[in-house]
């Protein structure tokens, strides 16, 4: 094995890495129409360039926050369920 061990965590921290930069550099991640909790509907928006998609099935902002990224796969799995 190489240094630090197992070396598995590697490999999966290179896929977010690419995975997170590849949506920083796209930007403007549109946000998809939702139904918050109380059952109102919202009509979908885009975000401006450097920033994405943020929130979870209920609520949705634009953000800078990487780790807040609502993708839009992630959206449209909200709309199945």
């Amino acid at each position: 094995m190489g240094p630090g061990g197992g070396g598995s965590a590697w490999p999966l921290a290179g896929t977010v890495l690419v995975a997170v930069a590849t949506s920083l550099a796209a930007g403007g991640e549109d946000c998809l129409w939702y139904v918050d909790r109380n059952g109102s509907w919202h009509p979908g928006f885009d975000c401006d360039f450097f920033t994405f998609c943020c929130g979870n099935c209920h609520q949705r902002y634009c953000c800078r926050d990487p780790l807040r990224l609502l993708t839009e796969r992630q959206q449209r799995h909200c709309l199945a369920f």
